[in-house]
Formats: C-alpha cells, sequence, structure tokens
C-alpha cells in the first residue's frame, strides 16, 4: 500500500523505535512507516489502518510493538479474536499487564462477559496504573449490563475516581458510562446530572455528552439547510403568472 513520502518513520515513539532497532535497518524503516499510518488512520479509517497493520505484521510479527498495533487496528475493526490474539501475543513478549482491559474488552465482543468479569477480579488488575484500573472498571461495568445487571454495572462505576473533582484523562468516559447506566435503569434525573459533569470535563469531544444531555432537556437541532429551505417561499413560475393574467383579461 502507498505511504505518503513525508512519512520517514521517525514519528513513531522513541520505546518503538528501540524495539525496531532488533530489525535490519531497511526492515526498520519500513516497518516503522507502516506503524505510522496505523497510527495516524486508527480513528478515521480503521479498515485502511488495518491494512497497513498487517503488512507490518508480515515484515515483523515478532516484534511486540507491532503485535499491539495489530490488535488496535483489528479491535477498531471489531475482529474481537483477531485483536485478542494479538494482544495475547504482545503480552508474552512484554510481560506486561497494560494490554489487560482492552483484552477483557475483547472477551466482552466475543459474547464472553462473564470472562471479562473474571478478568476484572484477577491479580493483574491491581498491577495496572491507575489509567488502567478505571479502564477495567468500564469493562466490568460494561460486562455487567451485558448480562442485564444494570444495578451492579451502577455500583461497579462508583468509585472514588467518579467522586472527585479533578479532571482526569478517564473522567469523561467514566462519568459519561454512569450516566449512561443510570438512564438505562430509569433514573433519568440523576442521568441527566451526571452526563452534566461529563460534558464539563469532555474537553476534547471524546463523549456525545452534550447531544445526550440535549436530548433529555427536550431540545432539537435542526440542519441548516432544513431551516432555509422551511424560511425560502417559493415563487410563482412565469407560466403561472401568465396564466393569471389571461384569466384576469378575459374577466376584463
Amino acid at each position: 500500500m502507498p505511504i505518503p513520502e513525508e512519512v520517514t518513520g521517525d514519528e513513531i515513539d522513541k520505546d518503538v523505535r528501540q524495539e525496531l532497532q532488533s530489525l535490519p535497518k531497511t526492515l526498520a524503516e519500513d516497518v516503522a512507516r507502516n506503524l505510522v499510518m496505523v497510527a495516524r488512520l486508527l480513528d478515521e479509517d480503521p479498515e485502511t489502518a488495518y491494512a497497513y497493520s498487517k503488512i507490518a505484521l508480515r515484515l515483523a510479527s515478532r516484534v511486540a510493538a507491532v503485535r499491539e498495533a495489530g490488535g488496535f487496528a483489528a479491535y477498531a475493526n471489531q475482529k474481537y479474536s483477531e485483536a485478542l490474539a494479538e494482544f495475547r501475543a504482545a503480552r508474552r513478549m512484554t510481560g506486561s499487564v497494560e494490554l489487560w482491559p482492552v483484552m477483557a474488552d475483547c472477551e466482552r465482543g466475543l459474547g464472553r462477559p462473564e470472562k471479562a468479569l473474571d478478568m476484572a477480579g484477577a491479580p493483574e488488575v491491581h498491577k495496572l496504573d491507575k489509567a488502567g484500573q478505571v479502564e477495567m472498571r468500564l469493562v466490568a461495568a460494561g460486562a455487567r449490563r451485558d448480562m442485564g445487571q444494570l444495578d451492579a454495572a451502577i455500583v461497579t462505576l462508583q468509585s472514588p475516581e467518579l467522586a472527585s473533582n479533578s479532571v482526569q484523562p478517564w473522567t469523561a468516559r467514566l462519568r459519561y458510562a454512569y450516566a449512561d447506566a443510570l438512564l438505562a435503569a430509569g433514573r433519568e434525573q440523576e442521568a441527566r446530572e451526571w452526563f452534566a459533569k461529563a460534558v464539563e470535563s469532555d474537553r476534547d469531544g471524546s463523549t456525545d455528552a452534550s447531544d445526550r444531555l440535549a436530548e433529555l432537556d427536550g431540545v432539537e437541532f435542526m440542519d441548516a439547510l432544513d431551516e432555509e429551505r422551511e424560511g425560502t417561499v417559493e415563487s410563482p413560475s412565469a407560466e403561472d403568472s401568465g396564466a393569471d393574467k389571461d384569466a384576469d383579461g378575459e374577466k376584463d
């Protein structure tokens, strides 16, 4: 697949670049450039990102960073079985637990919420940093909802991180998930309050909390083009005008 000339491979994280040093120089550059394309396209064009990840995997499947990138590309395309296999491979290579939450979410995607809950209670969770622990809590709450356990999902999300007034990278998503669970349980007023809190903390627009809040408040948004069309008064055609004149002339 073509890669823009301005992509050199130097854009990748220094830790990944260090991993690639085990490869011949030319090969390392090719892999790096493909990894850059995966990272650039993962959100806006996951299918193309997946295609680049497959090239990187073909070139350097023994590099943990490549397996991890392949996992995230597969995950973004809802290829959960493939993603889980890649994440497991990356974890075996590095011994790191940081992929544990996304691995658990893959189990959810495969229709195995009970397995995700087992992972949420595993010793590995205690080795995660704060962001990873919050992510694991979100996955566990999602698994509870998958199983129809709404009250348990709400309790799972109740935590010091949720109650904190400090805004962290995970705050908006945590508040949003809590609001959504409350709404699903029929607790609309509480849900509204937490959607509002999610809006306050969502500085980069990572959720649609503002839309959900507006929906609860009964605010309807109309497309600007629709407004213009509704506000336009259709003028009579030349043919219609002529017909009117003829009719007037006959009356005279």
